[in-house]
């Protein structure tokens, strides 16, 4: 399968790309807030994998009876709960298994892999902008870098327009909450290359080597995680 040409059009890599927008698909725009979730993905991953449950909607119901993610609220109970089920379902068994016990680097991969693919934005601004600057050695990602890929994909995108000010500036302010907290960016702003060990590249691989698309990484280095 060749990389459609606005993706980075160096890499040879081939694949499914899990999260990518299909053509005259909208852009889901809801990840206003909460990061990657690392305090809360895990718990709820537990619950899902516990004797018994394997279920998403017994699941959500639990985290609310048992009020697991300790929110103080009903409605942010709900909410939370929603935001944290939609991504973590887009994982599979061995990538939830993987994810409830994971150091504390590899849990920000497998979290930052499960947005990428819930939010077909997120994916390709991790692989056309994040990875793409990588590539390049440009390594500083600035938030007016986020505005202009916004307007850049609003020609194909309508529904970027019609966001509000205050709606924009929150989606920026947790896009780059969630790229620093999958470690792929410091205080500074400065990219980090991703340093996947090979079960766990392999692990998020499987749909193919494009998958890893998302991390600042050449084609070189990610088919060396993958020996």
């Amino acid at each position: 399968m060749e990389l459609p040409a606005d993706q980075a059009t160096r890499s040879t890599l081939t694949g499914t790309l899990p999260g990518q927008a299909r053509a005259g698909a909208r852009y889901l725009l809801s990840f206003t807030a909460g990061g990657l979730f690392r305090r809360e993905a895990p718990l709820v991953a537990a619950c899902y994998l516990a004797p018994g449950a394997g279920d998403w909607n017994l699941t959500r119901h639990q985290i609310l009876a048992d009020n697991l993610l300790q929110i103080r609220t009903a409605a942010a109970a709900i909410r939370l709960s929603r935001e944290l089920i939609a991504r973590l379902a887009l994982l599979d068994q061995a990538e939830l298994e993987a994810l409830n016990g994971a150091n504390p680097r590899d849990l920000g991969y497998l979290l930052w892999a499960a947005a990428c693919r819930r939010y077909a934005f997120i994916h390709d601004f991790a692989v056309e902008i994040l990875r793409e600057y990588h590539l390049t050695r440009r390594r500083h990602l600035a938030l007016a870098d986020f505005d202009a890929f916004r307007n850049a994909k609003a020609l194909g995108h309508p529904e970027l327009d019609t966001l509000t000010a205050n709606t924009q500036r929150k989606l920026r302010q947790n896009l780059f909450r969630m790229v620093r907290e999958a470690d792929l960016l410091d205080d500074q702003g400065q990219i980090q290359p991703a340093l996947l060990g090979p079960s766990l590249a392999r692990l998020l691989a499987r749909p193919g080597p494009a998958s890893l698309l998302i991390f600042p990484a050449s084609d070189l280095e990610i088919q060396r995680w993958l020996q």
